[in-house]
C-alpha cells in the first residue's frame, strides 16, 4: 500500500440542516452547552460558595480544552451545517463560549497543517506557528512548561489577519465580529454584577474567570504538545501522535486519532476509526507513535522519549512511506 492509494470515505446525508451527517448534532450540542455553562458561571458566581465556584471554574477550563480541540477543531475541517450563515452563527457562539475567535483559530490551525509541527529552518523559523520546535533549541522540542504557559501570549493577531485577508471570503469581517462579540460580553460581565439589586464593577468574577479561562487555554496547549511530541516531522504518516482511549475520543470527537488526522485532515470524525483500520499496517511499518493516555496526560506515558533523545529516536525510524 502507498500513501497515494489510500481512499478516504466521506459521510453523506439527506439532512437539510447538517452538511455531512446528523451525528454532527452531538459536537454542535456540546458547543452550545459550553456557551450555556460559561453564561451560567457568570450568573451563579454571586450566589454560590467560593469552593463550589472553584470546582465549576476548573470544569470550565477542561471544557475550553475539549471545545477547542474537539468541537471547534472538527468544525474547521468539516463545518457542521449546510447553511453558510448558520456556520457563521455557530462560530460566533463558540467564540463567546471560549472567549476567542473561531475564525482566527481557523487561520492558526490551517497554518498548523501547512507546517505539521515542523522543525526550524535555516533562519530559525517554522511554518507552523504552533510547532513545538518553534521556540526550541538545538533542533529539539521546546520545554513543555514554557510551551504550555507561554504559548497563550505568543499569538500574532496581525499575522492571522493577514492570512484571513488572503481568502477574500469575508473571514476578516467575521473574525473581527467574533473578537468584538466576546470582548463586549466580557466587558458587560466586568461592569454588571447580576444581583438584585444590580451592582457594578464585577472584579471578583473577572479575577475568577480569567484565571480559569487562561488555564483552559493552557490545557489546550498541553494537549497540542503531546499530540506531536515524539512524532516525526519528516514523515506525513507520522506527523502526529495518536491516543485511542474510547472515553477520551468520545469527549474530543476522535481528535485522539491525531496521526491519522494529520495524514488526511479532511477525514470526518465519524470515519476516523475505519480510516485507522485501513492504514494500520502502514503505520506499524513507519513506526507511528502512539500513547496510552489522553494527550493532556501524555507526560505520564511510560515510554516518553527524553527531549535530548528525541532526534535520535526520529532518525532511527524507517522505511519511507513510498516503500
Amino acid at each position: 500500500m502507498t500513501a497515494d492509494a489510500i481512499r478516504i470515505e466521506r459521510p453523506t446525508t439527506n439532512s437539510k440542516l447538517f452538511a455531512h451527517t446528523r451525528w454532527d448534532a452531538f459536537p454542535a450540542a456540546a458547543g452550545f452547552f459550553c456557551l450555556a455553562y460559561f453564561l451560567g458561571l457568570y450568573f451563579l458566581f454571586p450566589h454560590a460558595p467560593l469552593r463550589v465556584m472553584l470546582i465549576l471554574g476548573f470544569v470550565y477550563s477542561l471544557m475550553v480544552n475539549a471545545n477547542i480541540n474537539g468541537v471547534g477543531h472538527n468544525f474547521i475541517h468539516n463545518p457542521f451545517f449546510r447553511s453558510k450563515l448558520l456556520n457563521r452563527f455557530f462560530g460566533l457562539t463558540q467564540s463567546i463560549a471560549c472567549c476567542f475567535s473561531q475564525t482566527y483559530y481557523d487561520a492558526v490551525h490551517m497554518q498548523h497543517h501547512k507546517g505539521n509541527s515542523d522543525r526550524q529552518d535555516e533562519h530559525g523559523d517554522t511554518i507552523d506557528w504552533l510547532s513545538i520546535y518553534r521556540h526550541g533549541h538545538d533542533g529539539d522540542a521546546e520545554n513543555p512548561w514554557s510551551y504550555v504557559f507561554l504559548s497563550f501570549f505568543r499569538d500574532d493577531v496581525g499575522a492571522m489577519r493577514k492570512e484571513l485577508r488572503k481568502r477574500k471570503n469575508g473571514d476578516v469581517f467575521w473574525g473581527n465580529l467574533e473578537l468584538a462579540a466576546f470582548a463586549t460580553t466580557l466587558l458587560a460581565m466586568a461592569i454588571i454584577v447580576p444581583t438584585k439589586p444590580i451592582h457594578f464593577i464585577n472584579w471578583r468574577f473577572m479575577l475568577f474567570f480569567l484565571t480559569f479561562w487562561y488555564l483552559g487555554h493552557c490545557f489546550s496547549y498541553l494537549n497540542g504538545y503531546y499530540r506531536h511530541y515524539g512524532a516525526n516531522p519528516d514523515k506525513p504518516i507520522a506527523w502526529g501522535v495518536s491516543s485511542y482511549g474510547k472515553i477520551y475520543n468520545w469527549l474530543f470527537f476522535y481528535n485522539g486519532y491525531h496521526a491519522e488526522h494529520h495524514f488526511r485532515p479532511k477525514v470526518h470524525w465519524t470515519k476516523m476509526g475505519k480510516f485507522r483500520q485501513s492504514i494500520e499496517e502502514l503505520q506499524k511499518r513507519e513506526r507511528v507513535r502512539t500513547i496510552k493516555r489522553a494527550h493532556m496526560l501524555g507526560f505520564l506515558d511510560p515510554d516518553l522519549p527524553k527531549r535530548g533523545q528525541r532526534s535520535a529516536h526520529v532518525e532511527s525510524a524507517e522505511p519511507s512511506i513510498s516503500g
